[in-house]
């Protein structure tokens, strides 16, 4: 009987170990905002679930999708007007951004406690 018990308790704690270490793994695919492989999610920002819409089109790729987080919208501007030109995106104006052939649109909105970011990548850069 206490065999039993020790062989359901270990059990239970390996699923509890296993839960706990894919959640990490999820978190780490977090760092990049979905659809958009080279696109950093700031730190303090989570993506929204079921807001990702991702396709492509003879033009090229439309991804859209939402993050949110207790941040401003400056700190979220000035992430990105920083981080973006290192990974190749030239400001096109406050919250547009073109590379090769694709555009990149912020579009930031202040909430109660933070900033909700909507990331719109559509065909049409310069």
């Amino acid at each position: 009987m206490m065999t039993s018990v020790r062989h359901c308790w270990k059990a239970g704690a390996l699923a509890f170990l296993l839960t706990v270490a894919m959640a990490a793994a999820g978190a780490a695919d977090s760092d990049f905002v979905s659809g958009i492989d080279d696109l950093p999610l700031m730190a303090g920002l989570v993506e929204e679930q079921g807001t990702a819409l991702v396709f492509d089109s003879p033009s090229g790729r439309v991804v859209e999708t939402e993050a949110s987080g207790p941040l401003s919208r400056a700190e979220v501007m000035a992430f990105y007007a920083t981080t973006l030109p290192e990974l190749g995106w030239r400001r096109q104006g406050e919250a547009v951004f073109t590379r090769e052939r694709e555009t990149l649109t912020l579009e930031l909105a202040e909430k109660p406690g933070g900033v909700v970011v909507r990331f719109v990548l559509s065909p049409g850069g310069r």
